[in-house]
């Protein structure tokens, strides 16, 4: 017979956290568990197959819009280069434009939203007007505005770099490309999580637990950001979750238009340009670009539904 105090312990110990059951509501969730098998798959093939392929940047003018083979699964384009290769490397700066775009956006939409809710006041009034003032402006016109003036500093700092460190020029040169749209698009992309932090905040500094810390004599500083802000991460993972695709579509939108990624950096958005010259005669080269951005995008999109889901705590009761 076990003892009622042992099985009690025991049953405690079984007890599910609240992570571990949005985890499991999450599993339930066909669509996001599938957008997770695809998302897994994206990365895989853009950022460790990829290493295995042809240089994308390799022309050969002999072989321009050959047929797949085994040389070139997914044929050439009109430069002889290797579609495939051009595909996942493209992917690799789509992907991590979006990734640190949306980290550099999540950090200064918590900790501006945050300060904001806890202050209060004055200074809150006044923070949320800047918020609704940037709203006003349209987004791509600040970003294309922004890039602008950084890619000139970008450019400037190339052979500073390359002459104290002895780095690679080529190297420098394609990270020095991408560096200005990561920070643009990062900077203009906190607004709505700024709004959303600042309201999670005014609710949280109102519990027993701040509170508690009050009466402990910690900082203002210490009561935010180690006991108020950390109970603000779900919404911002479910925000950055679906923020991603909106900056791949977006970073999509500036290199199709030529205000993106430069060369020799390549994108989707850059790919499904160059294919869309070609529709009539060489269609592939725009279907094949597009079915690998489209299945990203809605990868994310239904992860980020999922994730909504199972972290909403009046699911728990499911």
């Amino acid at each position: 017979m076990v003892h009622p105090n042992k099985a009690a312990q025991e049953a405690i110990e079984r007890s599910s956290s609240l992570g571990r059951d949005a985890w499991h509501r999450l599993l339930k969730n066909k669509l996001a568990v599938a957008s997770m098998v695809i998302l897994t798959i994206m990365f895989v093939l853009c950022f460790v197959v990829a290493w295995f392929l042809k240089d994308p940047d390799a022309v050969d003018h002999s072989n321009k819009f050959a047929s797949p083979s085994f040389a070139h699964p997914l044929g050439t384009e009109q430069l002889g280069r290797d579609v495939l290769s051009r595909i996942l490397y493209g992917g690799q700066i789509s992907i991590l434009v979006a990734l640190v775009a949306t980290a550099v956006s999540v950090v200064i939409g918590i900790v501006y939203g945050a300060i904001s809710g806890f202050v209060g006041g004055r200074i809150d009034a006044l923070m949320m007007r800047i918020v609704d003032t940037l709203y006003a402006i349209p987004f791509l016109v600040l970003v294309i505005l922004l890039q602008a003036v950084l890619d000139a500093y970008a450019t400037e700092s190339v052979g500073w770099i390359v002459e104290n460190t002895g780095w690679d020029k080529n190297l420098v040169g394609r990270f020095a490309n991408i560096v200005p749209l990561f920070i643009a698009l990062g900077i203009l992309g906190w607004l709505t999580l700024a709004r959303i932090t600042r309201t999670q905040v005014q609710a949280l500094k109102k519990q027993e637990f701040v509170e508690a810390a009050v009466s402990l004599g910690l900082s203002p500083f210490r009561i935010l950001f180690r006991h108020i802000v950390p109970n603000t991460i779900g919404p911002a993972i479910v925000y950055s979750t679906l923020t991603i695709p909106g900056f791949i579509l977006t970073e999509a939108a500036l290199s199709y238009l030529g205000l993106g990624v430069k060369a020799p950096n390549s994108s989707w958005g850059i790919l499904i340009k160059e294919g869309a010259n070609f529709l009539e005669t060489q269609p592939m080269l725009l279907i094949m670009p597009s079915i690998f951005f489209s299945a990203t995008l809605f990868a994310l999109n239904f992860l980020g539904d999922g994730l909504r889901d199972a972290l909403d705590v009046r699911s728990s009761k499911d």
